[in-house]
């Protein structure tokens, strides 16, 4: 795989910061009550992701390890404080939902996590491309959380109603307890995919279910013995 769509890869799926990683939980409990909220929350913080990736990999030669971390602070704080004021003038519908929370996303740990792990070690377009994957996976969890919350919850997606009038929605889905209730959900998937594959690196022609082959693995095992 092409190193730089692997950055993709990773970033969607194999190291999903939300659902493998466990990072940005704060935001992603928070602003995930509808599906456009995630898709704000998300798309502010891939291109926050993006570009503090960029600047500061062209700067890592030049940043000195003694202050390497307020440095990138200042950064992202910069990028952010753009974002910030971008929404509030072009989307504020978007940025009055959101709140408090775009500007956390300074101490977003994704981003600074993805700044000394990657953008501190290599090349500027590797770590664009691993800002993009990272914020794509965030964007993508955040909105299936929003969605999943909001149509159980409220009976709509993205705004507009599927539910019809005569389903009551399940209002615990858009209080916070429904938030970890769908991200549990949503690990528990992203784990299951994980240990089948895993199962089938470890043993050819292993289908990843133990139950069914485990009577073949004791035969196997005290054939070994023997």
């Amino acid at each position: 795989m092409n190193k730089y769509v692997e950055r993709l890869y990773n970033g969607l799926i194999k190291e999903n910061p939300t659902l493998v990683l466990m990072l940005g939980m704060c935001p992603t409990l928070a602003v995930s009550t509808q599906a456009m909220n995630g898709i704000g929350m998300g798309l502010s913080t891939t291109a926050v992701l993006i570009l503090s990736n960029l600047v500061i990999s062209l700067l890592r030669k030049s940043i000195p390890d003694e202050v390497r971390l307020p440095s990138y602070i200042v950064i992202v704080a910069s990028l952010v404080t753009v974002t910030e004021l971008l929404m509030e003038a072009y989307v504020p519908s978007v940025y009055e939902a959101l709140g408090i929370y775009i500007p956390l996303i300074v101490v977003n740990c994704i981003i600074l996590g993805r700044a000394e792990a990657y953008a501190n070690k290599n090349t500027p377009l590797l770590s664009v491309m691993d800002g993009l994957g990272m914020g794509l996976g965030f964007t993508v969890a955040l909105t299936l959380a929003g969605l999943v919350r909001e149509v159980l919850g409220s009976g709509t997606a993205f705004g507009f109603r599927v539910l019809p009038e005569s389903i009551e929605p399940i209002g615990i889905f858009i209080q916070p307890p429904g938030a970890f209730l769908v991200i549990a959900l949503f690990i528990v998937i992203m784990n299951a995919i994980g240990i089948k594959t895993r199962q089938k690196k470890l043993v050819e022609g292993c289908d990843g279910c133990c139950s069914k082959c485990s009577s073949a693995c004791e035969k196997s095992g005290e054939g070994s013995a023997k």
